[in-house]
């Protein structure tokens, strides 16, 4: 039971230039849930998934450099919605494509979500942010499930699976992973992961050892950006992490998820939210 010091995935963040297209493709199309109390103006907006969330503060689009899982039920409800908002995303990035494990939503902007219905796979969750999956560069595998086990005490493990990756631990059925692609990245355009971690003073004593911490934003959180191999400290790949103690007031704020299938014309009391874990949570 134990899942190691990181704690929670909360977010992945990529600016978007546009909130009405970002609102028709994570809202309408995918059928999550615009946060109803945090970030409601124009300069950012927070998506709910679950436990987890996207942030989506305005400005020149990000792109992240690999995908995100997500789990979402009903996948010919998904299919329905992606398939409407098509013409309202048309000349954009936008499009879809069904494959037997997963559907594929590519934002306005070119980001890539993998969407899964619930499954074992990922626990007992029915809506959730169960990974993020980035693309790395061929030989850095081995090292970034080291670096992640040596300076954050949590598991990680490097392995085949459809090519070599590291798979780091950073909650409960929530995971990193980083995909050996044997192509050199984009070039890094500031989207970040944000995570939660229990022994948040130790950590940032070993990042600092090693010249890696970028910002001291408050006495709850801070930033890195790379990842490096621990015997010649050459950077592997740059993914800022917004890492925050479990001390933090947002830890474990309670989120909003709505039920897209409810509708004005077909209301059923009592069904307006989503019922995003069972009960018999692992």
């Amino acid at each position: 039971m134990d899942i190691g010091n990181i704690v929670h995935l909360e977010h992945v963040n990529v600016r978007i230039p546009d909130q009405r297209l970002a609102t028709i493709f994570y809202v309408s199309g995918l059928g999550l849930t615009r946060d109803p109390f945090l970030m409601t103006g124009i300069d950012n907006m927070w998506i709910n998934v679950g436990r987890s969330q996207f942030h989506l503060p305005t400005g020149n689009p990000q792109v992240l450099r690999g995908h995100v899982g997500l789990v979402i039920p009903d996948r010919r409800g998904l299919l329905r919605r992606l398939d409407k908002v098509g013409r309202d995303l048309a000349g954009t990035r936008f499009t879809f494509s069904e494959h037997e494990a997963f559907v594929e939503a590519v934002s306005p902007w070119g980001n890539r979500l993998r969407c899964y219905e619930p499954a074992q796979r990922f626990g007992s969750s029915r809506l959730a942010m169960p990974y993020v999956e980035f693309e790395v560069p061929s030989g850095t595998a081995d090292k970034i499930a080291r670096f992640y086990r040596e300076i954050f005490g949590t598991p990680a493990e490097a392995g085949d699976d459809g090519g070599r990756r590291a798979k780091v631990t950073v909650g409960r059925n929530q995971h990193l992973i980083f995909r050996e692609t044997g192509d050199e990245p984009p070039p890094y355009d500031g989207h970040h992961v944000q995570i939660y971690i229990e022994r948040f003073g130790s950590v940032r004593e070993r990042l600092e050892k090693l010249g890696l911490v970028t910002e001291l934003s408050n006495e709850h959180q801070y930033r890195f950006v790379d990842i490096v191999d621990l015997d010649t400290r050459r950077p592997l790949f740059a993914i800022e992490h917004e890492v925050r103690s479990t001390r933090n007031p947002l830890y474990a704020r309670p989120l909003i998820n709505r039920n897209p299938d409810q509708t004005n014309m077909a209301y059923v009391p009592g069904a307006d939210a989503i019922v995003w874990e069972s009960a018999a949570a692992e």
